[in-house]
């Protein structure tokens, strides 16, 4: 079995479900497992520290996670229109792979939630390619040719899938958000999969 990364950060549990339909996706296509893993969160406080292991959810990600993976599925609220910090604060201490390349070659996809409809989901799915393109990571997206894509009246994004959770912050997906992860999951282990990743 190949292992598929799936990297997330989640405040309120809408990234987490994500998370989760995406790994689904990903144990469809034969050969392919889901490697849940989150971020702990950043803290303005120094003396603030999260527990070594979490209290509920996926462990925290290691650089070793980036090595053994085969392609990478990133997930992160928005936050103005960016990524969570604690999932930047993360990538900024990427540079030893950056510099060998443990990322380079490997496809990825992009997950996000916000509260509203307008709230920034597409930058925020931009802005976490970032770093994946600046460690030569392939990226994959959802095309227009599923149908749920273009009839979707709640989240999901050529650019990736995602979720709207409202003002109230509730995780449940849609059909429509909860078929797209999946499917997203699905497109990128089959990618990965064309490409013959070791």
């Amino acid at each position: 079995m190949q292992d598929i990364l799936v990297l997330y950060y989640s405040h309120r549990g809408s990234v987490r479900a994500l998370a989760e339909r995406i790994a689904r996706g990903i144990e469809s296509v034969p050969g392919f497992q889901a490697r849940l893993r989150t971020v702990p969160r950043v803290s303005t406080v120094c003396e603030a520290s999260e527990p070594a292991i979490p209290d509920t959810g996926a462990p925290y990600v290691e650089m070793l996670d980036l090595h053994e993976c085969v392609a990478l599925a990133l997930g992160s609220p928005v936050r103005f229109g960016n990524m969570a910090a604690p999932m930047k604060y993360f990538w900024d201490g990427t540079i030893a792979e950056w510099q060998n390349g443990t990322l380079t070659g490997k496809p990825a996809a992009v997950f996000t939630s916000s509260a509203s409809q307008h709230g920034g989901n597409e930058s925020t799915l931009v802005s976490m390619m970032l770093p994946l393109l600046h460690h030569g990571m392939l990226i994959t997206g959802l095309p227009f040719t599923e149908p749920e894509l273009a009839n979707t009246t709640t989240g999901g994004s050529p650019y990736g899938a995602s979720h709207v959770a409202g003002s109230s912050g509730n995780s449940q997906l849609s059909d429509t958000e909860s078929r797209l992860a999946f499917i997203q999951g699905m497109r990128l282990a089959n990618l990965a999969k064309k490409l013959g990743q070791p």
